[in-house]
């Protein structure tokens, strides 16, 4: 009998341990699926409807990311490269985006209400249907950028290039 007791307790241990194992195996390939949405982005470019909020993403080199139904609401994207992104549906309410370049981004009912886009290059930007409301534009660079159906109450357009843009009421400046 006791060598039997003897036996069950080593087939309970190595069980045991084996089932440890697999935990950590788990837990370990499951960290490394599923990366930090910021450090996704940063790493491939591509974080679709993440969680970015008050991230700080300033001066980063995000040229054509994925960002469609992302929500970067008072995320830091101040001098961030975004040129050919894709940011549809996207929130960037309060958002720093002083001096980024979004040049062909697509901005299509993205919600920019009070953000910061002083002196941002919006360059030929997709911007149908945004809510650019209560957004500080001063000094943007809107050349060429589709504003149709875009929402513009108590935006600060102050010093901002129009030029050959496509105005909410469909008029071309």
């Amino acid at each position: 009998m006791r060598d039997f007791g003897i036996c069950e307790s080593r087939i309970m241990k190595k069980s045991c341990t084996f089932v440890v194992l697999v935990v950590s195996l788990c837990c370990i390939l499951s960290s490394c699926a599923k990366p930090e949405p910021r450090q996704q982005l940063l790493k491939e470019k591509k974080c679709l409807q993440c969680d970015l909020k008050g991230a700080d993403l300033s001066q980063a080199d995000l040229q054509r990311a994925q960002l469609n139904g992302s929500d970067l609401s008072n995320a830091n994207l101040s001098r961030a490269n975004l040129n050919g992104s894709f940011l549809d549906s996207v929130n960037l309410s309060n958002a720093q985006l002083n001096q980024a370049t979004l040049q062909q981004a697509g901005l299509s009912a993205a919600n920019l209400n009070g953000a910061d886009l002083q002196e941002a290059n919006l360059q030929g930007a997709y911007l149908r249907n945004a809510n650019l409301s209560k957004a500080n534009l001063r000094n943007a660079n809107l050349s060429n950028a589709d504003l149709s159906g875009a929402k513009l109450e108590q935006a600060n357009l102050q010093g901002a290039n129009l030029q050959g843009a496509l105005m909410p009421d469909n008029a071309v400046k």
